[in-house]
Order: C-alpha cells, then structure tokens, then sequence
C-alpha cells in the first residue's frame, strides 16, 4: 500500500512519466510479442480517499492487496475529503471514499459524485444504513458519549442529556471538538431534526461559550480526560474504549445520555465506504466493495476501530455496546446528508470554528 499527499499532483506526476516511457514501454511489448513471451497482466491499482483514522484504515488495505494483487494508492485527508472529491469531479482522481461520517457520503450521492453499485453481500447491510442506490454503505457505527474522569467527577454529577452541556454549571467542565469535525457535524444535524434550528443554534452557543477546552479531533479528548486535564469529554463511544486500553490515564467511564422516557436517545453515525463516479479504476474500485463486504472483512473494518458492525451477523469488539442494547435518537442516517452543508452553516454562525489554526 502506497500513500500520497496530493492527488492531483500526483496524477500530473502520471501523466509526465506515462508520456515519457510510452515509446519505451511500446518497444518492449513489441518485443516480448516477437519473441513468443507470454504478457502478463497486471492485476492493476486502486486510490482510496479516507477520512478515516489511518490506524483503522492500514491494516484493512495492506489485507486487500495482499489478497487481490491490487495495488492500494492511499491518501489520508480527514475531513476535506469531500470537497476534494468536488473539486476534481471534472478530472477524478479516487476510485473509493472511506468515510467516518454518513452525512458527507450521503451529501456527495445527493450532489451526484458517487456512482451506484450492486456488490455482492450487500444485503449483509441493512437498506437504512445504505444508499438508496447503495452508492455508499455503511459498515459500522459509533455513539455520541460523555466520557468522564472518574478522579474528577463522580458518575452521578455528569449530564445526563446533551442538552446540559449549556448549563452555566458546567461551565469550563468539559471538551468538544472543532465544529467541522465530521461527527460534530453529525451531531449537529441530528439535534437540527429534533429540535430545530432555533433551539440549536441557542445550544451551540453556549457550549461554545461553557466549553473548556475545543480541540481539533477526538484522541485529544480522550487523552486530555484521561490526564486529568478536563472532567469530561463529548466523544464517539470507541474513544471510551481506547482510554480504557491505555496503560495510564485509563480512570474514565461513560454516560450514554437522553436514556429516559421522552428523551431523544443518544445520537449515533456511522462509518462506510462510497464508490467514486467515473471512478479511473472503476473495475477495481467494485472488486473493492464485493470483497469489503465479506463478513471477515466487515469484521476487520471495525475492530480496529472498536466500532458496531452495521451487520449484526459480524462480531463486534468485546466490550463495545451493541446498539439494542440503550436508546438511540430515531433520524435516518441517509437524511444526515440532506442538511450536511446548512449544518456547516448554523456550526459557523455559532462561532464554533469550523477548522483550528
């Protein structure tokens, strides 16, 4: 597996070095053919654009390659991927988009940037945690947690809905990430459908305003937590797992909030895989999704991760939550996408920043 940093760099790089060696490569090819030999084909490549952690990501890849003699061009670009993808519809670069965020596949599909697919074992995936033309799929979810210092805070003074996180006693108590994270933006959207916009809006900010800390992902919620340097953290539920892992800072536990009656629920996304219109290496790019759906390979997505697999026939990490197991908030993941770009929107007139730094 190889990664790259600029992709359209990279495919001008191409371009160059293909124009270079083309009489070169046509005077071998002539020769081999007069000479009787045997011309191998090669198995070929796949770009893969992912917005997801690398270290959930890498093992994945390396297993795809290995198996399918498909070499694996990789580049890792958090949450600009998307509009990546955008910019280079007229010349594109990437085959498959590996994403920790429904509403981003689904606002591409919307957008007309992802291609529709027919995998196989597609039916593994329940039709409400894919596309409607299963252009993208989700594999595996998350939670929206409080994680909590258990030196600092007992469990019984932590919120117990999202919903407190604005009250002025929490103030400076707790960290949220920037608010172009793509699960803050999911999050977002999530309480846009059950409480509006109005409502919302008050809501962000005053967590803006009461936030300790507001850092740029969710590892450095985890860790701060962990340290001490914060009581609790708004997180995706795996980070609880993590911390829980570490050979220090492990003191921590968690909160799903709006358990009770008449509560939306705790908040859940999901992570997938989206096939790229006129994908360059469109023939790989579904050998990608058919062999991805292979219960082994679903599996292998999210137990690095410790996320819940979407299929409910995979094995999940063993001490991640199974989803029947708490209340979840009832918005579809595929209208995530519907208010992906006015969520931005409300997130910036908060004045929660979209990007640190």
């Amino acid at each position: 597996m190889k990664k790259f940093a600029l992709p359209t760099m990279m495919f001008a790089m191409g371009v160059v070095a293909l124009s270079a060696c083309s009489s070169d490569e046509e005077e071998a090819s002539s020769t081999e053919e007069a000479n009787g030999e045997a011309v191998e084909e090669e198995a070929g490549e796949i770009v893969v654009y992912s917005s997801r952690n690398e270290n959930f990501t890498n093992d994945l890849l390396d297993k795809f390659e290995e198996e399918t003699g498909i070499e694996v061009l990789v580049s890792h670009l958090d949450d600009t991927a998307v509009n990546l993808i955008k910019e280079e519809s007229s010349n594109t670069q990437a085959d498959i988009f590996l994403s920790n965020d429904i509403g981003g596949l689904e606002h591409l599909r919307s957008e007309g940037y992802l291609a529709s697919a027919d995998p196989e074992g597609i039916e593994t995936i329940d039709e409400s945690y894919r596309a409607e033309d299963n252009s993208w799929i989700g594999l595996s979810a998350r939670t929206r947690v409080l994680m909590y210092n258990t030196d600092l805070i007992d469990e019984e003074d932590v919120p117990t809905t999202i919903e407190e996180l604005a009250n002025p006693e929490y103030e400076g108590q707790f960290a949220i990430t920037r608010g172009g994270n793509g699960s803050m933006i999911g999050h977002v959207s999530a309480l846009r459908n059950e409480w509006g916009d109005d409502r919302t809006l008050e809501w962000l900010n005053a967590i803006r305003e009461n936030a300790g800390v507001v850092t740029q992902g969710h590892g450095d919620i985890r860790r701060a937590v962990g340290a001490g340097e914060v009581p609790i953290g708004l997180v995706n539920n795996y980070y609880y797992h993590q911390q829980l892992e570490e050979p220090m800072d492990n003191n921590v536990g968690v909160v799903y909030p709006d358990q009770e009656d008449g509560e939306m629920g705790a908040v859940i996304n999901a992570a997938g895989v989206g096939l790229v219109q006129d994908a360059p290496n469109e023939d790989n790019a579904h050998a990608f999704l058919d062999w991805l759906l292979l219960p082994e390979n679903q599996q292998e997505f999210s137990y690095e991760s410790m996320e819940v697999p979407l299929n409910p026939e995979v094995e999940a990490y063993e001490n991640a939550a199974p989803l029947d197991s708490y209340e979840i908030q009832d918005m579809p993941l595929r209208e995530l996408g519907e208010v992906w770009e006015d969520t931005r929107s409300l997130i910036e007139e908060s004045g929660l920043d979209l990007e640190i730094g």
